[in-house]
């Protein structure tokens, strides 16, 4: 089999230290593969090396978050099988449907911001100073994700970028600066965003491209586009793309968008009660194992094996 690897991009929030955070995620990828494929997590298994984390949290944050108040979430997350009843009830409830309604007027009226409850407050000012690039903050953001991806690209090796929330932001303005300003040759196999505010006004009149007019206001350099968000993840507020970037399509700049956005549920638990975003809810879920085994090894590859 030919090289490959997986690029993961975390959304805000400080993180754990890169090497603790890393083996956090690696170890709910490979059950969210084992739940989908069993065949395939074993071989897996033995490419730790070939998973890199872009670890651009400490950089934006300037701190690192205490392992230790994860651990028994995530411990409770793989023992767990599946959203329970209550998890699904929980996903859907009044309350979300009230905040994804707040949040959808925010970001058709943004001056009401100052009236919402804080964690959408924090999630808007976060996402908005990471496009304001003080101190090139956001430049030296995706500087991290480029020095991954110039020599396997240049090499055609094959690349999966997973991009979690405002990391999917990252990762798209990563691949337009590769596409536009370095003009890079060489494709991302695979660009898989998980829980991703791509689809709100505010982030598509601020992602680089935005000010020009058709190929050059997109990346030219992923093949598929594969676009997944849970039930009641309010950060992924518009959770179809392949709408709003059709013209990537009619342009024959990508050969696919596919949106992943019914009846998928991340059943992460915390001490605050479920929480429909989190990455570690959305790698251990066998949906996202599924698209991650397809694309590593599809399974008639691994049939003849």
């Amino acid at each position: 089999m030919s090289q490959k690897t997986i690029i993961f991009v975390p959304g805000k929030n400080p993180k754990p230290p890169a090497n603790q955070h890393h083996e956090l995620l690696w170890r709910t990828l490979l059950e969210g593969v084992r739940r989908a494929r069993p065949t395939l997590s074993n071989v897996l298994k033995q490419h730790a090396d070939d998973f890199i984390l872009i670890a651009w949290n400490h950089l934006f944050y300037q701190e690192e978050k205490d392992i230790s108040r994860d651990l028994p979430w995530i411990d409770a997350l793989i023992n767990k099988h599946g959203p329970t009843e209550q998890d699904i009830d929980e996903a859907k409830a009044w309350h979300r449907k009230l905040d994804r309604a707040l949040f959808t007027l925010v970001d058709t009226l943004p001056f009401i911001l100052r009236f919402l409850a804080e964690p959408i407050r924090m999630t808007v000012q976060e996402t908005a100073r990471y496009f304001q690039n003080h101190d090139q903050i956001a430049t030296q953001i995706r500087e991290q994700l480029k020095t991954e991806l110039r020599s396997r690209l240049a090499n055609n090796e094959a690349v999966m970028i997973i991009g979690h929330s405002l990391g999917s932001v990252i990762a798209y303005d990563t691949l337009w600066e590769l596409s536009h300003l370095e003009q890079l040759p060489g494709k991302v196999d695979c660009l898989l965003t998980l829980g991703s505010p791509l689809g709100m006004n505010y982030v598509q009149h601020r992602i680089l491209g935005n000010d020009q007019k058709g190929r050059k206001k997109y990346p030219h350099n992923i093949r598929h586009w594969i676009n997944l968000s849970s039930v009641g993840d309010i950060t992924a507020l518009d959770r179809v793309f392949h709408d709003d970037f059709a013209d990537m399509l009619k342009f024959d700049l990508i050969e696919s968008i596919e949106d992943h956005c019914q009846g998928i549920y991340n059943f992460y638990h915390n001490e605050n009660g479920l929480n429909c975003h989190r990455s570690y809810g959305y790698l251990v879920n066998p949906a996202v194992g599924h698209l991650i085994a397809d694309w590593w090894q599809p399974e008639q590859q691994l049939s003849e094996l």
